[in-house]
């Protein structure tokens, strides 16, 4: 965790200049730190290297400007740093295993005939809570993503008040992690929220809380692009229940992709927002006089 800050401010970086020349040294510079000791950084936190990311997220954005747009495909290609039309069929290819133009077409048909179908359907694993839930929506977006074909969304509808809520969620259960620290990391971007970022919840078997961390000491406001972020919690032996997400608070819209949940080190430090009370020795102040 103590590498978040710099990773988040290395990937801001790379998100507003995917479509520019991005060099070793552009990213040396951003850091601070020696070459390979932040590549050996961002390759265990992220799960790929600069290089790798940087070529994803170019081949992300051409996907969704090859649904949305009549660019050219060799004008595409260009505007995202390849070198040529067949230097970046390859790499399309390779990702998303269509050429380009036949991903254009396929795509365009299948997004077709979804739209076609009701407009706000449930999305596989996940359900919506919360203390408003009706006032909010979740879906799947296939226009704005972080990598793959899709990404799932997290929006306000109908909120009236700040301290109206709602969560996309899942729950699993705690069997496999149990007596380990784990990691659950995500990409997200925002548009327009007042407050929002990813939790993760621990429970016992009589339903006590283990375990906790919402991101309210390090929340997402704003309009942010896409970026990492990461909770990791201790799996104590009695655990019973896993429930994780994505909270937004008041109004705004959140996209979520690339979720995934690893065991990470004891020197890994918890993210756990600790809710323990200092108690007092002895009972104070009873006649109300002090």
């Amino acid at each position: 965790m103590k590498y978040e800050w710099i990773i988040q401010k290395t990937i801001h970086w790379i998100e507003s200049h995917l479509h520019e020349e991005i060099s070793a040294n552009d990213i040396d510079e951003i850091t601070g730190f020696s070459k390979y000791h932040f590549h050996r950084v961002f390759q265990a936190s992220v799960g790929m290297s600069v290089s790798e990311y940087i070529r994803m997220r170019r081949l992300a954005n051409a996907a969704s400007t090859l649904l949305n747009t009549d660019e050219r495909i060799i004008d595409i290609a260009f505007f995202y740093q390849f070198e040529s039309q067949e230097s970046f069929t390859r790499a399309f290819k390779k990702l998303y295993n269509l050429p380009p133009g036949q991903y254009r077409k396929v795509m365009k048909i299948m997004r077709k005939n979804k739209e076609e179908k009701i407009m706000e359907e449930k999305v596989k694993g996940w359900f919506l809570s919360g203390s408003h839930p009706f006032n909010y929506e979740m879906g799947t977006d296939r226009d704005n993503i972080h990598q793959g074909k899709v990404s799932g969304y997290l929006k306000s509808k109908t909120v009236q008040e700040p301290g109206e809520f709602a969560t996309m969620m899942q729950e699993f259960k705690a069997d496999k992690f149990r007596g380990e620290r784990i990691e659950l990391s995500g990409f997200i971007e925002t548009k327009s929220v007042q407050h929002s970022g990813l939790w993760m919840r621990i429970d016992s078997t009589s339903d006590d809380i283990l375990q906790f961390d919402n991101m309210n000491d390090r929340p997402i406001i704003g309009t942010n692009n896409w970026n990492r972020y990461s909770i990791v919690l201790d799996v104590p032996e009695n655990s019973a229940i896993i429930s994780f997400g994505i909270l937004l608070a008041g109004k705004g819209e959140v996209w979520l992709d690339g979720l995934r949940f690893e065991v990470v080190d004891k020197n890994t430090p918890t993210t756990h927002y600790s809710v323990e009370k200092n108690l007092l020795e002895e009972p104070t102040n009873l006649s109300f006089e002090e």
